[in-house]
């Protein structure tokens, strides 16, 4: 008799987004009789959850497919997810692989082990990207949300518009629903995630400023916190709740990309560096705590010397608290891919390692304000002697265990900045 084959490991690359998919996917198979283990382990399948946003991101998919396949040379090695949407003719031809799924097909997971588990039969379900909720449950502390899916933007150099199809969202009603069981779990913190959440409710009578009013309402849940929004998207009654807010975090991550208005053109971005301004000097004005982070682009087709000193210029006269330095890489079939010049690599680097200067001085100068504050933590980590958390403004803290435990929410006094660059906190 053979032994059925049910043993499965994930490896997820890319966004928050697909972390909150591979956990439900992860769910859904346990639910139908697979047992779930860590991709370290022995699997009968690897499931390796793509990201195609730069060419790194499906180099390390390849090479996670061969090290899956070394581990063990009998399982069943399927790829999932924007790689498989975009380039699925290039993955089908590594030998290692055995089935693909796109961002439609994953979604079918169950079946497609069962074809090879219990030999039942399979039929593709076709690639019409409908939207499928989706949220997160492997940490104990913290859960991504998955809110919306999509793009309608076409930046001229992102690939996810085309991977993830037309912006569609879920609705306040299922996103409720699912909080709630997220908070039944005992997690207490939970992060909205999406490809454009600031397109919730698109074309809907319903928006992003009305799920969080409804969300924040929840009974148990002590923390919610937004992931990327893009500027042009972050309405200043959103800023006004946070504001108002017990529970939702003083924390905004708001893709920049370029401080120079020549290169916000050539991207496509809708918005410019002066509304880029004013809105990160709002958030200061009504919540002078927050924390905002930007996401930035070195290396940009044709970005000259001058436009990215404009950057670094712009970012520097700005309160914002760190970067995601992000060093372009030319995806086919976007717009960029057949701009010219091009930035050599070295250049890339040089300016790489400048904006990440500027990221730690920024982040330096911000745990610095806060250094004798009095702010809630959650504690998550535990690392020796010491328990790591974050604060509601979102500072890497660290406390004695005998005083700070896993999955805690304390009120604390932020001391002094440690060597490894978080605050060392007392009780208050």
């Amino acid at each position: 008799m053979t032994k059925k084959k049910n043993r499965v490991a994930f490896k997820t690359f890319g966004c928050k987004l697909n972390f909150s998919e591979s956990s439900m996917l992860s769910r859904e198979l346990a639910e139908n009789g697979y047992t779930i283990v860590d991709n370290s382990e022995m699997a009968d399948f690897y499931i390796v959850h793509s990201c195609t946003v730069t060419a790194l991101a499906e180099k390390k998919a390849r090479q996670s497919i061969r090290h899956f396949k070394k581990i063990n040379p009998d399982a069943t090695i399927g790829v999932l997810g924007c790689y498989v949407q975009l380039r699925g003719d290039e993955l089908q031809q590594l030998p290692e692989v055995d089935f693909i799924a796109d961002n439609e097909e994953k979604y079918h997971l169950h079946k497609i082990l069962n074809k090879y588990s219990n030999n039942e039969a399979y039929t593709s379900t076709g690639n019409a990207l409908a939207y499928h909720h989706a949220y997160s449950l492997n940490d104990r502390t913290r859960s991504f949300l998955k809110v919306q899916d999509g793009c309608d933007y076409f930046c001229t150099y992102c690939a996810v518009a085309y991977a993830r199809g037309r912006s569609r969202s879920n609705t306040i009603e299922q996103c409720i629903g699912d909080a709630k069981e997220i908070v039944n779990s005992g997690i207490r913190e939970i992060v909205l995630t999406g490809v454009n959440v600031g397109d919730f409710g698109k074309g809907t009578d319903q928006n992003l400023l009305q799920l969080l009013a409804q969300l924040q309402k929840i009974n148990g849940l002590t923390r919610l916190r937004l992931s990327s929004i893009e500027p042009n998207l972050l309405e200043n009654s959103i800023i006004e709740l946070v504001s108002q807010s017990d529970n939702i975090m003083p924390h905004f991550h708001i893709p920049l990309q370029s401080g120079s208005d020549s290169v916000l053109n050539r991207m496509k971005r809708r918005y410019s560096t002066s509304e880029f301004r004013d809105k990160v000097l709002y958030i200061k004005s009504v919540i002078p705590d927050a924390c905002i982070a930007a996401d930035v682009i070195v290396g940009f087709p044709g970005e000259t010397d001058e436009e990215f000193e404009q950057t670094c210029s712009f970012i520097k006269s700005l309160p914002l608290s760190y970067l995601h330095v992000f060093t372009y890489s030319d995806r086919p079939d976007t717009v960029s891919w057949k701009m010219k010049p091009k930035v050599t690599p070295a250049v890339k680097q040089q300016r790489s390692k400048k904006l990440h200067s500027i990221s730690q001085n920024l982040q330096h100068n911000f745990y610095q304000q806060n250094v004798n504050s009095i702010r809630q933590v959650l504690f998550e980590e535990q690392k020796g002697k010491m328990t790591f958390g974050w604060t509601d403004n979102y500072i890497r803290v660290k406390g004695e265990n005998t005083n700070y435990h896993h999955n805690d929410i304390v009120t604390v006094r932020l001391n002094k900045i440690d060597t490894d660059g978080s605050i060392l906190v007392s009780n208050p």
